[in-house]
């Protein structure tokens, strides 16, 4: 692809105060690596905006894991940055996963593309594909850490840099005051690598049947559920966390049924031999 055509020739520009960003940022991550050492993650989307922090955390040695949800229905390119992270970086990646039953019960219950037939559906699939895989990540730890910058959506023009989860640990946005301008320069002038999706005008990138491309001038998450038309387009990272609990029974019925359909299959190839 022509460098006229990057995500980085579009987008990566100096703005006034970048360097005071960037050092803020790195004063952050350095504080809290210190402050909660050996217990604290960066839970990354592997977007452009998580590549600018594990550049930081790597670039400075910092005592931060990195690592990323494996939801089982990611891009090929997304899936292509693990693999040139830990080479490029020679640090590893923790990959948290859904658990395969959860899906299959899913899948088995509502369909492959269940996401597009209700707003409901399509958080629950969010929910056993990426909000129970990070609880897991987050086992043990007492603070993680986000890309999200204010500049994404009005939803979340008030991130905070530092906050407390529902589970009191901390949530820290370090980029939170950073322009899309910021991400690209930094990437630009410290040769991050990134998510080739970014180059063909994914700003916004998650699940592959869930993202597409947008339109220059587009809200920058317009391509995230482009088929729902709520103004929060989150799945649940991010909101006020999802009661997982609550969604327990209906995933335990999907279950039973599969398990029902499964033993129904094998009495009749059982009979039929």
């Amino acid at each position: 692809m022509s460098g006229a055509r990057t995500a980085v020739a579009r987008h990566a520009r100096a703005l006034p105060g970048f360097d005071g960003r960037v050092a803020a940022s790195l004063a952050r991550l350095q504080d809290a690596a210190q402050f909660h050492a050996g217990r604290i993650v960066q839970a990354s989307s592997l977007g452009a905006e998580d590549m600018v922090i594990t550049d930081l955390i790597a670039r400075h040695q910092l005592d931060i894991a990195v690592a990323t949800l494996d939801t089982g229905a990611l891009h090929d390119e997304t899936l292509g940055l693990i693999p040139r992270i830990a080479s490029f970086y020679a640090i590893a990646v923790e990959c948290f996963s859904p658990m395969p039953e959860d899906v299959h019960a899913f899948v088995v219950e509502h369909g492959s593309l269940a996401m597009r037939q209700s707003i409901d559906l399509r958080k629950a699939c969010c929910g056993l594909r990426k909000i129970e895989p990070l609880q897991r990540m987050l086992n043990g730890r007492s603070a993680w850490i986000t890309g999200l910058r204010r500049e994404q959506s009005n939803d979340r023009g008030g991130v905070p840099f530092s906050a407390a989860d529902a589970a009191g640990r901390k949530k820290l946005s370090p980029l939170a005051d950073w322009a899309w301008a910021d991400v690209w320069h930094y990437i630009a002038l410290h040769e991050v690598p990134y998510n080739a999706l970014h180059d063909a005008f994914f700003p916004s990138i998650g699940c592959a049947p869930c993202t597409q491309a947008v339109a220059l001038g587009e809200d920058f998450r317009a391509g995230r559920w482009s088929w729902e038309h709520e103004s929060a387009k989150e799945c649940g990272l991010h909101e006020h966390p999802v009661a997982l609990a609550a969604r327990a029974p209906a995933l335990a019925r999907a279950r039973a049924r599969v398990r029902v359909r499964t033993s129904a299959r094998t009495r009749l190839t059982e009979n039929a031999t």
